[in-house]
């Protein structure tokens, strides 16, 4: 009876959209876990706290939803509400209110398709970057009978609540009354705020558990709230001075010598361990090429032919893992050989110029320095950080339409990004310049498509045929940089930027995060295999020590083939939990000041809670601790720019 008088009142619109909201919220629930079941396999003890942990967070962000409509209704006076107008604009609202709740869902469904995840960060860049995530959908779903599907339930929905809705409007509500409501609903938000938190959803110590007890809606808030955190708050932490000498011991093991003993001080100097050579580098950074594709890395597949040929011609690198699940985690880990830092990656955040990266020491050495990406860089703010760090920009917006055969979404087919590429560094050689090509590919990323006739499997059929796809160009483009005259003085280096999926039973599952990482210079870099545990800061320290460059730089990473002292580790993490995998024990940081540890078995592909031990948990607050100051107090800068 009381929610009856509650639907009839002023504030009857907003009741009426929370009993919807918490129907599609529950069912969404229903079908995730459903869609999950195997990976999960609950008790009814853990299905059952699933389910009041998402209530809670629907909670949470029902409130947050509801007030704009609350503030309207307690402000709204009874004559215009009464009226036509008011009427009109509360009936919309509701329909429109619940149109945006239902494409939520979809856009959740197909989220926890490709991410095994309810929204976080990477819908937030999704939001950010409308023109390609558009696009991207577009070409890979049938979004127009969708909405029109979408639009049909919202208005079935509003069908038996349009009685509902239209007594609540002539309902007579003093404004104390009104302002109370109003109140009722900024302070649940403000309590959903301050009680609400990561603890709510630790229902489980299984990943897709927690991430069943999350809300999308509040997730997709809270991923923008903490878009960028300050690492002492939050994670587990030592002592700024304690943090730091403890990393510079960790660095001092890897190999250089740092400029002053002052912990606060990062610039390490790197001495050349053989005779310098002004080779070319082109550094091909393949889109989410798991290790697990490869023969090479002991796939059974067969769709990349041509890397798993040319895998037995170059030096290979077989326990790289990859510091995260993004591409710009990727390009800041290969650029700036710097641990991840928690929320947005470097290469997104303002005042990320002047920074010493890759292409430093090739631009003291006047080399010609190039970012070649196939789609357009305004994109994660890929322009924005290589030109403001030396590079010379070719992305999508340089090439011209003849140079474009096939693009889709995210941008032109590999192919054409290599033909641009062999252009420019003719005109490089011609010009007697050595080059240092940094390329990004695109290709192997929904909607999976690609050019026709090029590989057996068709465009636009999935995952196997964009990698068959980006395994020929790159096989093509070595076929014509053979060709050149300038090939036989040229080192190709070949990694991913991040696996193709990432999604687990636990936060950062070890095997999902494994890339390649192929050396080749024929008659120079002898085939082999290194089996080190490494990770994806060592590759910039590593290419430079093959060179025999000497430098001073603020980089984390170590070269893999110089003699170290230092424990072999790997640096794994997502936008906000922070691992360190060290002497087969992976520690997790996380926000909240939460440390877990588990125990990994690298050939087994294993994984298993364990204890946190106290060296593990030291060496990951040092090196996570330590970058994250190094940046937020610019220590990451050339120390040229420094100097001067």
């Amino acid at each position: 009876m009381h929610i009856a008088r509650i639907l009839r009142g002023r504030f009857g619109p907003l009741a009426a959209f929370a009993l919807v909201f918490f129907g599609v919220e529950t069912l969404l629930r229903v079908a995730l876990l459903s869609a999950s079941w195997a990976r999960v396999d609950p008790g009814p003890g853990l299905v059952a706290r699933i389910f009041a942990s998402g209530a809670l967070y629907d909670a949470a962000a029902l409130c947050w939803a509801s007030l704009p409509g609350a503030l309207w209704l307690a402000a709204a006076p009874a004559r215009l509400h009464a009226a036509r107008p008011g009427r009109a604009l509360v009936h919309a609202g509701f329909a429109v209110a619940v149109f945006v709740l239902l494409f939520s869902a979809a856009a959740e469904w197909l989220f926890w398709d490709e991410f095994a995840s309810r929204f976080n960060f990477i819908a937030v860049d999704y939001l950010v970057y409308t023109r390609e995530v558009v696009a991207n959908v577009w070409e890979s779903y049938p979004v127009a009978p969708v909405v029109a599907g979408l639009g049909v339930a919202s208005w079935l929905i509003w069908l038996p609540w349009r009685r509902t809705l239209a007594a609540s409007c002539a309902a007579a509500a003093p404004l104390r009354r009104r302002a109370g409501g109003a109140l009722a609903v900024v302070l649940a938000t403000a309590a959903g705020f301050v009680l609400v938190g990561e603890g709510a959803s630790r229902v489980s110590g299984d990943r897709y558990a927690r991430e069943l007890a999350r809300s999308g809606p509040y997730e997709l808030f809270s991923a923008f709230r903490n878009n960028s955190l300050e690492y002492e708050p939050f994670y587990a932490s030592e002592g700024e001075g304690r943090a730091l000498r403890r990393a510079h011991s960790l660095l001092a093991a890897s190999g250089g010598r740092f400029a002053t003993d002052r912990p606060i001080e990062l610039v390490r100097e790197t001495a050349p361990r053989e005779p310098e050579r002004r080779a070319n580098v082109v550094l091909i950074v393949v889109e989410s090429l798991s290790a697990q594709f490869l023969r090479a890395y002991g796939s059974h597949l067969d769709l990349t032919p041509n890397l798993d040929a040319l895998a037995a011609r170059s030096l290979v690198f077989t326990q790289l893992y990859a510091t995260g699940t993004r591409t710009v985690r990727g390009l800041e880990a290969l650029s700036l050989s710097i641990p991840p830092t928690p929320g947005f990656s470097i290469v997104k955040r303002p005042g990320n110029g002047g920074l010493f990266t890759l292409g430093t020491p090739f631009l003291e050495r006047g080399y010609d320095v190039r970012f070649h990406y196939g789609g357009y860089g305004f994109f994660d703010n890929m322009n924005a950080f290589f030109g403001g760090n030396g590079f010379q920009i070719v992305d999508r917006a340089s090439l011209s339409g003849d140079e474009i055969g096939f693009a889709n979404a995210w941008g032109v087919a590999d192919e054409d990004v290599y033909r641009r590429a062999l252009r420019e560094a003719d005109r490089s050689a011609a010009a007697g310049r050595p080059f240092f090509s940094f390329l990004l590919t695109t290709s192997n990323h929904r909607p999976y498509t690609y050019p026709a006739g090029r590989v057996a499997i068709p465009s636009h059929t999935g995952r196997d045929g964009a990698v068959q796809y980006t395994d020929w160009a790159i096989g093509d483009f070595l076929r014509q940089a053979r060709g050149r005259p300038w090939f036989d003085d040229t080192v190709f280096v070949i990694v991913a930027d991040h696996c193709a999926s990432s999604a687990g039973k636990t936060d950062i599952p070890v095997r999902k995060y494994r890339i390649p990482l192929l050396v080749y210079a024929p008659g120079w870099v002898a085939p082999g295999r290194v089996d080190t545990l490494a990770s994806q800061v060592d590759v910039a320290p590593t290419l430079l020590g093959l060179l025999g460059f000497g430098y001073s730089s603020t980089f984390f990473g170590r070269d893999l083939l110089a003699p170290s002292a230092a424990e072999p580790r790997a640096l794994l993490a997502t936008y906000q939990r922070l691992g360190l995998l060290e002497g087969g024990l992976l520690t997790i940081l996380s926000p909240g000041k939460e440390v877990e540890a588990f125990r990994v078995d690298l050939r087994r592909g294993s994984q298993v809670p364990a204890p946190t031990e106290a060296e593990g948990l030291g060496d990951a607050v040092a090196y996570y601790q330590a970058a994250s100051y190094a940046w937020h107090h610019g220590l990451l800068r050339d120390p040229a720019v420094i100097a001067r």
